[in-house]
């Protein structure tokens, strides 16, 4: 495979790949100190929304935060931001400079740049705009196609898989693999939305649990009814979140049986399983904030590091049953010897 691929730096280096897996762990521990942020009410912890300048990117008015815990959690959160951004744009250029033979590679680095500063702007927005929900949940979305890309990365750079076939897979099977993360992009992205609902450090109303007690603490139910839209704009919100997931559960169930039943690579059946276990304790999780009538913030934060872990299993899944093209320039030698063989 190695052969085929190319040698030298036609295959990604081992420095490369630990690139970018140093940068998975820093996202994903970025999207868990997010929903730190968030259930500790430290949304605003460096300054109230209209703060500019001195809101972000300093803090309280100062590079430095002081010793109140809300700026140091917001802070830490900036902090391991700014990391993650410095990784993002350092994979990006060695992709570019080193590896640009490999073009999906290099369009998934350079867009994973660009997104992660449109992510640090966006941070700023939301802020500024007193964490408005619709901006909250973009920013949530927008975390979790950056953690996508950099999976996307990371396969595209195992020469293993470089050249390789695609394995068997049907028509139905590659539909689902690519609609089901979508539709648990969509539960978490409208479950981001029904959390901005909420105070959480927001300074425009005093007290309220926005939609996530809209259902009352009923789980499947929802004030005595299935999907009773209509009842209230806060219940209409939660229950979007509830349809997500209610469509994404079954889309993840038959892609299970169908990757059960093709067995289209021992990665795929793999995946399968892992994301129906995922599946299992992160809807325990969701029924159990619904049920309990005290928030636990442990169980929200575990709640979103679940649905993250779940997203990427299925986002991973998915890009295992496509192939990686070989390097541009080992693609033409093939074809010149190709055309040699036969003249």
């Amino acid at each position: 495979m190695g052969g085929a691929a190319g040698g030298g730096s036609m295959v990604p280096p081992r420095s490369f790949r630990r690139l970018v897996v140093a940068n998975l762990m820093c996202t994903f521990a970025l999207i868990v100190l997010g929903g730190i942020v968030r259930v500790s009410d430290s949304g605003l912890g460096c300054g109230p929304a209209g703060s500019g300048l001195n809101g972000w990117p300093l803090c309280q008015g100062d590079i430095l935060p002081g010793l109140e815990l809300n700026a140091v959690i917001e802070y830490a959160h900036r902090a391991l931001a700014s990391v993650v951004g410095l990784l993002t744009i350092a994979m990006a250029v060695f992709a570019w400079r080193v590896l640009r033979a490999h073009g999906g590679l290099v369009l998934a680095s350079v867009t994973a740049s660009v997104l992660v500063v449109a992510q640090g702007l966006l941070g700023a927005a939301t802020v500024e705009a007193n964490l408005d929900p619709l901006l909250v949940a973009t920013h949530l979305g927008m975390a979790m196609l950056l953690f996508a890309l950099l999976l996307y990365v990371l396969r595209a750079a195992r020469p293993e898989v470089i050249g390789a076939d695609a394995p068997p897979t049907t028509r139905p099977l590659r539909l689902l693999a690519v609609a089901t993360p979508l539709l648990v992009l969509g539960t978490i992205v409208a479950g981001g939305f029904m959390a901005g609902t909420e105070k959480h450090g927001r300074t425009d109303f005093e007290q309220s649990s926005g939609a996530h007690y809209a259902c009352g603490f009923e789980f499947p139910t929802c004030n005595g009814g299935i999907m009773p839209f209509g009842q209230s704009r806060l219940a209409d919100i939660h229950l979007t979140h509830r349809a997500f997931m209610y469509v994404a559960t079954v889309a993840l169930l038959a892609l299970f049986v169908l990757i059960l039943r093709h067995r289209p690579s021992v990665t795929a059946v793999r995946s399968a399983w892992v994301a129906l276990g995922l599946l299992g304790v992160q809807i325990a999780l969701g029924a159990s904030n619904v049920w309990l009538q005290t928030e636990y913030e442990a169980l929200i934060v575990a709640h979103l590091a679940v649905g993250t872990a779940l997203w990427a299993r299925l986002a991973w899944l998915a890009f295992a049953l496509r192939a990686v093209p070989l390097p541009v320039s080992a693609h033409a030698r093939g074809r010149s010897r190709a055309v040699a063989a036969h003249s």
